[in-house]
């Protein structure tokens, strides 16, 4: 069977002095998936657009800003991800450059900047504490990984650059 994940983008905005990251608080609707976790910033890719064009849309509608300066620092498969066992294949990126102030809060959530060393402390995704270390690690190589999930639990973790 042919693999066919759902396209998205995860971004994660920086602070100008480097030392803190937004995160969004997925706490605004009790259906979601993700609720009570905190996430980057990001979602689906729309068929009209490529990779980085919807990074830059997902960070406007979800922060209020304009990226200047954004580096892609992986891709992840996530086979089994979504809500309904469905794959998804992420393009990540780090936002180091951006014009404008970020909301406060949009529809999925709170917008909270969270000091870098914090970011293991939140709740989020089992599996996001396995990539997060190589989002913001000092190799300018990307990472290429897959994460298998099942019934919304991680299986495993590889990756390569």
């Amino acid at each position: 069977m042919p693999y066919t994940p759902i396209v998205a983008t995860l971004g994660y905005v920086l602070s100008p002095d480097g030392e803190r990251v937004l995160m969004l608080h997925r706490n605004a609707r009790p259906d979601d998936h993700h609720l009570g976790k905190y996430n980057g910033l990001g979602g689906k890719i729309e068929p009209d657009e490529d990779v980085l064009a919807g990074m830059r849309r997902e960070i406007r509608e979800e922060a209020g800003i304009e990226c200047e300066e954004l580096r892609l620092r992986g891709t992840i498969s996530w086979p089994g991800f979504g809500k309904h066992g469905e794959d998804w294949l992420g393009f990540l990126f780090v936002v180091t450059r951006y014009a404008g102030t970020p909301i406060e809060r949009n529809p999925e959530g709170t917008l909270e900047w969270v000091a870098l060393g914090d970011l293991h402390t939140l709740p989020m995704w089992e599996g996001d504490r396995n990539f997060l270390p190589l989002v913001f690690d000092g190799d300018p190589r990307p990472f290429h990984g897959v994460m298998p999930y099942r019934d919304g639990r991680m299986l495993s973790w590889r990756y390569s650059r």
